[in-house]
């Protein structure tokens, strides 16, 4: 099967993750899908092909050939809950004839949506490179190369991605995710990263009769919310720049919640946005009583550029292969963050490489083929070459 028509195959697959389930996979779509990647893994002839009960894939390329490392390549199978991913109507079209698609693309065959939906690139695409790629391997034993690993992730959109990924089942010296965006990006640079949920408690009394009895828990959420300075907020910062992100609120007069993600590449910078938020609440509650508003912080993920940098020359192989191919790499930071950061810490090398997608969890994403071709023949340069 052809790279487009397996990936226009897989976003036929609804998996959107869902992080209010309290499952893994979080959403039976992405099980469902699991199933088919499986099954299509054995029938393009991977060996050690598993599927447990959490939905993660693992499977291998056996090494035709000795001295070389055990490469790993990861995608994720779920889409981002920031929009539907549910009957997605695809098409190619001329990249000229969507006035979203970035004019750098003119004259390529682009696949989009009909824009009631995304369209899944995120991380479909890394799935069909990865799968093409290792099919052109199989039948083309002639090319020499050592033992490979792959692995497909349920939940990565909701940070959960790496919860039960078992590294050392997986056996490799080094991976890739191939879960970035526009040729060329090549990422081992990401967002500390943290999801805060704050509880905002009420009074509700009739309103004729709330003079010094009402508490508006509404109110005191969005007392809450303009103290945090404003321009720290992801429309106003690019590049190295952290923020605040007010991600949901839902509230009645008797008690309000608020959803944030913190951001920031910066360590210290991280932890310091945490303790301000922190200290917010307790001035709101100074104000208001002891318990009016309650604070649940997690960390989700760290910028894995420490786990890296002694191991730079899994970068150095990554910039050849894509040179190789024509590409010119663009090393620049992820202003999000990737199964990949996670396994970093947990003793798997994981840099991001591009998958060709652009506007990622939005209803006008979009997927250049030539991206998603040029993608797959990385994977297979970094794997002739490592």
């Amino acid at each position: 099967m052809n790279i487009v028509d397996r990936f226009l195959k897989y976003v036929s697959f609804c998996t959107t993750s869902d992080e209010n389930t309290g499952m893994t996979p979080s959403t039976p779509g992405q099980m469902e899908f699991a199933r088919f990647l499986a099954d299509e893994l054995r029938q393009i002839g991977l060996k050690d092909v598993t599927l447990d009960e959490n939905g993660y894939i693992m499977a291998t390329l056996p090494a035709n050939t000795d001295g070389k490392p055990v490469i790993g390549f990861i995608a994720h199978m779920d889409t981002s809950p920031d929009a539907s991913g549910k009957h997605v109507k695809a098409s190619i079209v001329k990249a000229e004839e969507r006035e979203y698609i970035d004019p750098r693309y003119a004259g390529q065959d682009v696949i989009v949506t009909d824009t009631t939906t995304l369209l899944g690139a995120d991380d479909k695409a890394g799935i069909a490179e990865i799968v093409t790629a290792m099919e052109y391997l199989i039948q083309h034993p002639e090319i020499q190369h050592g033992k490979v690993r792959i692995g497909f992730t349920p939940d990565e959109e909701i940070g959960q991605g790496a919860d039960h990924f078992d590294v050392p089942a997986f056996g490799a010296d080094f991976a890739y995710t191939m879960d970035g965006g526009a040729i060329g990006e090549l990422e081992f640079e990401n967002f500390n990263a943290a999801a805060c949920k704050i509880r905002v408690h009420g009074l509700n009394v009739h309103p004729g009769y709330g003079y010094h009895k009402m508490v508006n828990s509404m109110r005191i959420a969005y007392q809450l919310a303009v103290m945090l300075p404003r321009w720290e907020t992801p429309e106003h910062t690019q590049d190295y720049e952290g923020f605040y992100h007010l991600v949901g609120m839902n509230g009645t007069v008797e008690e309000t919640t608020l959803s944030y993600i913190i951001r920031d590449h910066d360590r210290a910078r991280f932890e310091s946005r945490k303790r301000e938020l922190e200290h917010l609440v307790r001035k709101v509650n100074r104000e208001f009583g002891e318990g009016t508003v309650e604070i649940e912080m997690r960390d989700q993920y760290y910028n894995m550029r420490e786990k890296i940098e002694p191991v730079m020359h899994i970068i150095d192989l990554a910039k050849e292969a894509m040179t190789a191919v024509g590409v010119t790499p663009a090393v620049k930071p992820i202003r999000g963050g990737t199964d990949g950061a996670r396994l970093s810490f947990e003793g798997l090398p994981c840099p991001n490489i591009f998958a060709g997608g652009e506007n990622f969890h939005s209803r006008y994403e979009y997927l250049p083929i030539p991206s998603m071709e040029a993608a797959m023949n990385v994977i297979l340069e970094i794997v002739k070459k490592a």
